[in-house]
């Protein structure tokens, strides 16, 4: 024998919520201090910048890479920023213009 489906009877739930309207609090930061003095952009005066050299005679990426890096074994970050015109590290041409990128010491 089946019995018939019955709902729940609620009518004599009591409740304490006086309201149903959504109660929203939000923070008050109106007394929080900053230590930034500007919202100016600070990378662009201290974070390095990639520049561009035109190669002369004579000029290999180590030599490259000692004038702006002050070391000649940082060649392949200046190779490597010039895959698109360089094949080989060792046939660089006068008038060629590289990028010299940006390297971290």
């Amino acid at each position: 024998m089946t019995t018939p489906d019955k709902k729940a009877d609620f009518s004599d739930v009591q409740s304490s919520v006086d309201s149903t309207e959504q109660v929203t609090q939000r923070a008050d930061f109106s007394d929080v201090q900053s230590s930034v003095s500007s919202t100016e952009d600070i990378t662009s005066s201290t974070a390095p910048t990639d520049q561009t050299y035109t190669v002369e005679k004579g000029d290999t990426l180590s030599h490259i890479a000692k004038q702006f890096y002050g070391k000649a074994n940082k060649w392949n970050a200046i190779f490597e920023a010039n895959r698109d015109q360089l094949d080989d590290p060792d046939k660089i041409k006068p008038g060629q213009v590289l990028k010299i990128p940006a390297i971290e010491d």
